[in-house]
Order: C-alpha cells, then sequence, then structure tokens
C-alpha cells in the first residue's frame, strides 16, 4: 500500500512540475537592446502599455537622445488622447517615462527580465554576439527575441542554449502607429514561448500574426517582388495609374 502511494504522489508531483512548465510567461519587465528608431518606439509602446522597460545602448548619448525621442513621441500620442484633458495627458506622458530605465550595460539587466528584444544593426554576427553573451545572465525563464526584417531567427536562435525560448518579434516603423507585429516560431520555439509573445503584442494593442522562419517573413517577403515590378514597369515606360487603382 505505501508503494502504490508513493508511486501517485511522484505521479501527481510529476504532472504538477510538467503543468507548471507549460504555462505561459505574463510579460511584465521587457528589456530592449537597441536605443535606434525601431528600439525606442518597442520601448514605448511597452512603457504605455504598463510595462517596466529597460532601453538598452552602447553610449548614455544615445539613451539620452532616444528618451527624448520617446518623450516628443508621447506628447503628440497624448495632444490626440487627451484632446479635452491636458492635464491627463501631462500625467500619461511622465508615467509612462517614469517606468522606461537606461543603461549602458545589457549584461547587468537581464538577470529579471521576462523579455529580451533586440533591435540593433542588421548583421549575424553582431546579433549572435550579443545573444551568447546575454544568454549567460538572463533567468532561466526569460524569452528572446530579434526584430530583425530579413535574418533567419534560427540562425541566430542558435547562438544560445534556449532555443525554445528564442522567437522572432517584427514591429513595423513607426512603432507607437503600427498595429501589426509578425512572431516568427522556429522550429525549436515552444508552443508556450509563442503563445506568451501572441499575447505580450496583444498587451501592447497589435495586431500579431503567425509567421514561419523563412526570408522576409510575410510583409518583406511580399514586398520585395512589388517593388522589383514597380521597377520593371518603370523601366517599360507605362503611363502609370492614380493612386487609390
Amino acid at each position: 500500500m505505501a508503494f502504490v502511494t508513493r508511486q501517485f504522489m511522484r505521479s501527481v508531483s510529476s504532472s504538477s512540475t510538467a503543468s507548471a512548465s507549460a504555462k505561459k510567461i505574463i510579460v511584465k519587465h521587457v528589456t530592449v537592446i537597441g536605443g535606434g528608431l525601431m528600439g525606442a518606439g518597442i520601448a514605448q509602446v511597452a512603457a504605455a502599455t504598463g510595462h517596466t522597460v529597460v532601453l538598452v545602448d552602447q553610449t548614455e548619448d544615445i539613451l539620452a537622445k532616444s528618451k527624448k525621442g520617446i518623450e516628443e513621441s508621447l506628447r503628440k500620442v497624448a495632444k490626440k488622447k487627451f484632446a479635452e484633458n491636458l492635464k491627463a495627458g501631462d500625467e500619461f506622458v511622465e508615467k509612462t517615462l517614469s517606468t522606461i530605465a537606461t543603461s549602458t550595460d545589457a549584461a547587468s539587466v537581464v538577470h529579471s527580465t521576462d523579455l529580451v528584444v533586440e533591435a540593433i544593426v542588421e548583421n549575424l554576427k553582431v546579433k549572435n554576439e550579443l545573444f551568447k553573451r546575454l544568454d549567460k545572465f538572463a533567468a532561466e525563464h526569460t524569452i528572446f527575441a530579434s526584430n530583425t526584417s530579413s535574418l533567419q531567427i534560427t540562425s541566430i536562435a542558435n547562438a544560445t542554449t534556449r532555443q525554445d525560448r528564442f522567437a522572432g518579434l517584427h514591429f513595423f516603423n513607426p512603432v507607437p502607429v503600427m498595429k501589426l507585429v509578425e512572431v516568427i516560431k522556429t522550429p525549436m520555439t515552444s508552443q508556450k514561448t509563442f503563445e506568451s509573445l501572441v499575447d505580450f503584442s496583444k498587451a501592447l494593442g497589435k495586431h500579431p500574426v503567425s509567421c514561419k522562419d523563412t526570408p522576409g517573413f510575410i510583409v518583406n517577403r511580399l514586398l520585395v517582388p512589388y517593388l522589383m515590378e514597380a521597377i520593371r514597369l518603370y523601366e517599360r515606360g507605362p503611363p502609370g495609374f492614380p493612386v487609390g487603382l
């Protein structure tokens, strides 16, 4: 009887562990690597929707410029959103800015973050070096995501030991305005990770779409042939067509 009881308790414990590991990550704390146009935009929308954000770049000067740009963008949002209540608009701007911290040392700030979103130069080697380093310092549950628009997510994920917690999260410019977000799932990305990123995108007020890890994902894969055909039409000297047709 004791043996049966032990087996039952072991089974229950194992099931509980499996259930816990299958739970989605609720992203509350976000670290954005790269204070350029895309990174600053991602930081802004994350902070404006109640997330705690750390924006990381190489120098304090870059970060100061990024923070100033975010404030200017927020004031434009507040002007429309709180057109009849200027005080509420100012409070919205100040509250959002207060949830964005900055740092020049990525490794020192990823230990307690739920999500790292990379938005740096489109160079595979540089991205791999960054994620390989951060992989050593980030918490076990932390999800890594790249905002790349063209590089293969799998190639970036392979630089880490958390391929199951790695995906693409492709925003569009300008981030505060554009609603679409491509969530790119590699063959190694877990369903839990994918669903966590979909939920995060929705929490930002975005419209996430699922993508396979193929060149250009969806939008850019369609856009490039479209632009090439436009060039060919121009070379042939077409009369053109009115906007809206």
